[in-house]
């Protein structure tokens, strides 16, 4: 018998800054209580080698739950052409 987590899912951060005048952009990962460590792990991995997010800040709730905020700097282009 194979047992299913719950995939973490992706909120929007409580701590708001002015997109035009950020460097940063956070995310904030919630991990259910379900989810094993090892899964959590691979998953931050991800995050770090793909989306190149860092982790700012972790906190464990009662029960076992998880808040992690991630962030990156963020790359903010600006047009060179006329259009």
């Amino acid at each position: 018998m194979t047992h299913r987590h719950r995939s973490a899912h992706v909120i929007d951060p409580r701590r708001r800054t002015d997109a035009e005048t950020s460097r940063i952009e956070w995310r904030v990962v919630d991990i259910p209580r379900d989810m094993p460590r090892n899964d959590a792990r691979a998953m931050l991995t991800e995050h770090a080698e793909y989306g190149r997010w860092e982790l700012a800040r972790t906190q464990l709730y009662r029960g076992g739950a998880r808040r992690v905020w991630l962030k990156r700097r963020a790359l903010k282009v600006k047009r060179t052409d006329a259009a």
